[in-house]
């Protein structure tokens, strides 16, 4: 029975190399020299940092350009409050790894509501489709690629 992964993964080793490539483009401007600027990977935040809130909001589209150069979609990060304290400000973006529950039960739902035969199951953080013909699960591919979601989703370990 033809089968299919959903996933909601974030490519770590390029995510590095975008954030370092960023931290080398801040180096050589001058707007940001003496300014402590950096972006910097902690489990699964990002954390950019300069001495102020106009500076990040210089940094964040340096950060997008190098992510999507990388290829990594933007859905990926959510980006929280910027805080400023004394002479340093700062920002966190969680990384999104993984399909949640509400998004896995939207992604079902759309499936049982195109009326294909074929049948979706949470499995952790990704959902496993499954129908009786590799048509039926292309055009579930393509349904959802049209829908707009929270996160990027990866459409993986096709089966038949």
């Amino acid at each position: 029975m033809p089968s299919f992964d959903i996933e909601s993964k974030v490519d770590s080793h390029e995510l590095t190399n975008a954030v370092d490539q960023s931290n080398r483009v801040i180096s050589n401007r001058f707007d940001f020299k003496n300014a402590n600027a950096m972006f910097e990977i902690k489990e699964n935040k990002l954390s950019i940092s300069a001495n102020e809130i106009f500076q990040i909001d210089q940094m964040i589209p340096i950060l997008k350009e190098n992510l999507s150069k990388r290829s990594i979609d933007l859905k990926a990060l959510e980006f929280g409050e910027k805080t400023s304290n004394n002479n340093k400000a700062l920002l966190d973006a969680n990384i999104i790894q993984g399909v949640s529950q509400e998004i896995s039960k939207k992604i079902i739902k759309i499936i049982k509501d195109s009326k294909i035969k074929a049948q979706g199951s949470i499995q952790g953080d990704s959902l496993r489709v499954s129908g009786k013909k590799r048509d039926d699960l292309q055009a579930i591919i393509n349904s959802l690629k049209n829908e707009e979601f929270e996160i990027p989703l990866q459409f993986v370990n096709f089966r038949d």
